[in-house]
């Protein structure tokens, strides 16, 4: 294989040209996600069963109590390659991607995996392949037709004002290809990352970006920032400032 071998200045030349045209495809894919925080929502009025490792579950149940809720439809059950022993390959692979969901609960809002495989088969599943940390519940019912993941995967994000439930956004086919991490997660639902640099609508909850972060097992409910990280953070947001300045 052949390829243009330059030097460093002319390496770092030729990225910087690029970056342009990434940092463009960042701003739009924030436009895109302020959009989505403006959909209209559908209110939800049948109510849904699913068996749970503990029983039987509502889609109120599968908020675990937060604000929001993304459910991905993945295929796990007879008929599908791999049944028994493995859920639909790229199912897997997806699963694979999926990051600890503590840091997602810490923006009120839960990730949860839809089959209809029996509990039994999920709960083999997931301890033979690493993804204990995810809940994984059964479809019982009409839920995956009614939000168009019967015959495709898909992640469809709802949100709940008290018991009342409204769905608010659908993401498949190839964009199900970039969900895994808290950002992608985020990025889909009606409240986003809730940090003040947003687009969103008046009223939505906001704050400070990375001063909500912590350790996975450090999350406590109500807790005030860690006043030395808020130290670090300040540091790095002033640094990144300064080296664009210096750019412009």
């Amino acid at each position: 294989m052949q390829h243009q071998i330059v030097s460093r200045e002319e390496w770092e030349a030729a990225r910087e040209q690029l970056l342009v045209k990434e940092k463009a495809q960042t701003r739009a894919r924030d436009a895109l996600a302020a959009e989505r925080r403006r959909m209209p929502w559908m209110a939800v009025e049948k109510a849904y069963v699913f068996d749970g490792p503990n029983g039987k579950v509502s889609l109120l149940d599968l908020f675990a109590g937060r604000r929001q809720l993304i459910v991905y439809r993945a295929f796990f059950e007879p008929g599908v390659h791999g049944w028994p022993e493995h859920a639909c390959i790229g199912c897997s692979l997806g699963a694979d991607q999926v990051s600890n969901p503590v840091h997602l609960n810490a923006r009120d809002t839960t990730l949860v995996y839809a089959s209809r495989a029996p509990q039994a088969d999920i709960a083999r599943l997931k301890a033979q392949m690493g993804w204990e940390h995810i809940p994984w519940v059964t479809i019982t019912d009409s839920f995956d037709a009614d939000f168009g993941v019967d015959e495709w995967h898909g992640h469809n994000a709802f949100i709940r004002d008290g018991e009342r439930i409204f769905r608010t956004y659908l993401i498949n086919t190839r964009g199900d290809e970039a969900m895994g991490t808290v950002w992608s997660y985020l990025d889909m639902t009606a409240l986003g990352r809730q940090e003040e640099w947003e687009d969103s609508p008046k009223g939505y909850p906001q704050e400070r970006p990375y001063k909500w972060w912590n350790w996975n097992d450090s999350y406590v409910p109500g807790a005030a920032p860690d006043p030395k990280w808020v130290a670090v953070s300040d540091a790095g947001e002033e640094a990144f400032r300064n080296k664009d300045d210096a750019k412009t």
